[in-house]
């Protein structure tokens, strides 16, 4: 089984085998209130011109995101496509299958 980290740079295929690029961050919500702090994967950002290294690029270990970082978030983001969870049917193997179509995918 894949773990969350090893998703980064996996390739995107979509539910007609279209590539739809590599996963390049993974959003996840935080739990608040819990004895021991969880999180939820949410859903990928994924991106067809980029390597994966968006990683953390837009919140600091609190949670919090400067105008810098948003600002630059903007600009590296442009393009990317955001998946989610409830949509991915299938990971490992070095690739993500999702069951949507690619142009069904927002935008991040």
């Amino acid at each position: 089984m894949t773990t969350v980290t090893e998703l980064i740079g996996q390739s995107v295929w979509d539910a007609n085998g279209v590539w739809v690029g590599h996963v390049v961050d993974i959003r996840v919500v935080k739990h608040k209130g819990e004895l021991q702090q969880s999180h939820t994967v949410y859903g990928l950002v994924v991106s067809s011109r980029r390597a994966p290294l968006l990683l953390g690029l837009t919140r600091d270990c609190q949670g919090r995101s400067p105008w810098l970082s948003r600002a630059l978030a903007r600009v590296v983001y442009a393009g990317c496509r955001f998946v989610p969870w409830s949509s991915v049917a299938d990971y490992g193997d070095g690739e993500v299958h999702i069951n949507v179509l690619r142009q069904e995918l927002n935008r991040v």
